[in-house]
């Protein structure tokens, strides 16, 4: 008889983000995640001491999945800080589940707005907003504190089921928060 496949760690944090993406945080337990490997839980305890460090990097592999999902994806399109944001917007309708495990339970709990300008996904945010509008660092933090808070309130609507999804509408509210930051010297 040939032996049982191992369950790696990366298997098993694999079925996790497959959980949560599907079903949602709180369904992220042992014997979800050993159900989905088809395997029993001792494999998975075997490799994490605790759910909460399956949590943990559950997390930070939504957020990797997250970051690379809200850049913007091509040297081609005109406006690289709306498609940002746009993005962002899509994210939250398109993947709530995981937008709420990232921004709605109390992983991202303690964190303040030096801490968010302040995270690597964020310096290259900074760099585009500092050559869009020719600003220094700190004008480029107030910008993308202002086009995060609109883009974020949008995507928790959609996320929380209380939005339709909109581009035009949503496309129009975030070049509207633009120019404004433009007009009234924010950059």
């Amino acid at each position: 008889m040939p032996p049982k496949p191992k369950i790696t760690k990366d298997m098993i944090l694999d079925a996790s983000f497959e959980i949560v993406r599907e079903q949602g945080h709180e369904m992220l337990n042992v014997r979800a995640i050993a159900a989905k490997l088809k395997c029993s839980t001792q494999p998975v305890m075997y490799n994490f001491k605790t759910i909460e460090e399956i949590r943990t990097q559950t997390y930070k592999r939504a957020d990797e999945y997250h970051s690379a999902y809200i850049m913007p994806r091509g040297k081609s399109c005109d406006d690289p800080l709306l498609e940002l944001g746009m993005n962002y917007i899509r994210f939250g309708y398109e993947e709530k589940n995981l937008f709420r495990f990232l921004f709605q339970t109390n992983s991202f709990a303690g964190f303040n707005v030096n801490d968010l300008m302040s995270d690597p996904g964020a310096g290259s945010i900074r760099n585009m907003i500092s050559s869009a509008f020719g600003c220094s660092d700190d004008a480029a933090k107030a910008i993308f504190f202002d086009l995060f808070v609109s883009a974020h309130g949008i995507s928790s609507l959609l996320a929380n089921n209380a939005m339709k999804y909109e581009e035009d509408t949503f496309r129009s509210a975030l070049e509207n928060t633009y120019k404004n930051l433009t007009d009234h010297g924010e950059a």
